[in-house]
């Protein structure tokens, strides 16, 4: 028998790419296998860094892209393990995989067609995975559906309970139990902790104890501005631009974000503050997939959600767009409509469209509502450029463009020592899932706070229990 350790092969010192391998000597089970993104894309591209063929099982603590996006890839390789994840988890990952798969295809395509004209199209990379290959593995994956707060076998010598991570729908936090040379152990993985002050999700639940905590630092470095003080300029933004006769553009996020503009503007319609001649469009097949798991899944939502059953998030303004011809459609509304589409950093999808055709009017504005990573459009509209280049058409910025910073999915700094300081115990602390600065200030707060040194987790460093 050998010393159990744990073995991170992405989310170490970056946010995305999560994948951690947990060895306890007897078996091996991954947590996560996420796809990178930004500057680290062309890691999905190289070796996994382990043999899937050992893994006995993988858990999914939550369906965002960066947490499953390479969950193909396992299969490709020979992975026949358990899978064990949330219901809800398991349909929103396979939403997530299908429309990575579309966007894949369809680069390759454009490049290829690109390359051939020069006749090297042979350099051209291929898709990771396509959308059949996504849905084959989907029909022979070896689900195990979770609940809440209940303990599962893992595999023949490690046990795991899930808790709710309070991210998005089905979001967990994993608290695993085994025994190394006869030694008890408890290993806690954070998965992605929610912020606890949203209208859709309840606050994540406590942790017990945990031997090694990996936890994430996405916003370790610092706070979010308040929610509620966020709402009202959001509605405030909302009415004075339909008053004056604009439209509002949201570039949004599909899986949470999305959800959480819904029910601000249901509120909105409740209480009379949204006109009611007002159109309210999302135009975006993701999201209205997404949003059709959140409604399966309403038991899972705050009570404030709850109370309206299966319409969680429905109210007479909205317009739920199907089809192309639908959406070529708005661009004949002249005034009165708030435009929900994606993708949320404007660097694809429907909002190219809707700012191509609504940037330039100065009665409309742009209302962003998630982060925008350096070297998007999104950023770009936001540090102020005066014009913008859409489909190869250069275009004027006259709309007021507006940015609310206070609807994070992520828990903050303060969120995270609170959830932190709820353990009954709590010995080593490892840090993933987070930008480089932002950990070192979160382990110096730590430091301070806890009395605790943390480490920050290298990418494929072993580090044992």
């Amino acid at each position: 028998m050998k010393q159990a350790y744990e073995q991170s092969f992405g989310a170490a010192k970056v946010v995305t790419g999560s994948a951690h391998i947990l060895d306890t000597g007897k078996s091996k089970i991954l947590i996560d296998c996420g796809m990178f993104q930004g500057v680290n894309e062309h890691l999905n591209y190289a070796p996994l860094g382990f043999d899937p063929r050992e893994i006995e099982a993988l858990i999914i603590t939550h369906g965002h892209l960066d947490h499953v996006g390479r969950i193909p890839l396992l299969y490709k390789y020979g992975f026949r393990g358990k899978v064990f994840a949330h219901p809800a988890t398991f349909d929103i990952a396979k939403i997530v995989l299908l429309d990575s798969a579309k966007l894949q295809e369809e680069e390759y395509q454009t490049r290829y067609k690109k390359a051939q004209r020069r006749g090297k199209e042979k350099f051209v990379k291929k898709p990771l995975y396509t959308r059949d290959e996504v849905k084959k593995i989907f029909k022979q994956m070896n689900k195990k559906y979770i609940d809440y707060n209940k303990k599962y076998k893992i595999t023949k010598d490690i046990k795991a309970t899930f808790k709710d991570a309070g991210h998005i729908l089905g979001s967990s936090f994993v608290e695993i139990e085994f025994e190394n040379f006869g030694i008890p152990k408890n290993i806690v993985f954070s998965g992605d902790l929610g912020n606890k002050n949203n209208d859709i999700l309840p606050k994540p639940q406590k942790g017990e104890i945990a031997d090694a905590l990996f936890i994430e630092s996405t916003y370790g470095d610092r706070n979010h501005k308040s929610f509620e003080e966020s709402k009202v300029e959001f509605k405030k933004t909302i009415v004075e631009t339909l008053l004056s006769g604009g439209n509002v553009i949201i570039p949004t996020f599909a899986i949470e974000r999305a959800q959480q503009i819904l029910c601000i503007l249901k509120e909105m319609s409740i209480e009379g503050s949204l006109p009611k001649d007002a159109k309210v469009i999302l135009d975006s097949p993701m999201a209205n997939k997404v949003t059709a798991v959140y409604r399966k899944w309403n038991k899972l939502l705050r009570k404030n959600c709850q109370k309206y059953k299966h319409h969680p998030f429905e109210f007479p303004q909205l317009n739920l767009i199907k089809d192309v011809e639908e959406s070529k459609k708005i661009n004949n509304i002249i005034r009165g409509a708030v435009i929900i589409a994606g993708s949320g950093m404007c660097n694809g999808g429907r909002i190219l469209h809707h700012l191509k055709h609504r940037i330039w009017n100065p009665k409309n504005t742009i209302l962003f509502v998630g982060y925008q990573a350096k070297g998007t459009l999104g950023r770009d509209i936001i540090d102020g450029a005066k014009f913008i280049k859409i489909f190869h058409e250069e275009i004027i910025v006259r709309a007021k463009i507006v940015t609310i910073n206070g609807f994070s999915a992520h828990a903050d700094q303060k969120e995270l020592l609170e959830w932190m300081s709820e353990f009954k115990k709590l010995d080593r602390i490892f840090l993933i899932h987070g930008e480089y600065d932002k950990q070192i200030v979160f382990k110096s707060v730590i430091k301070n706070f806890f009395n605790k040194k943390a480490h920050i987790v290298n990418l494929g460093e072993k580090i044992y229990l």
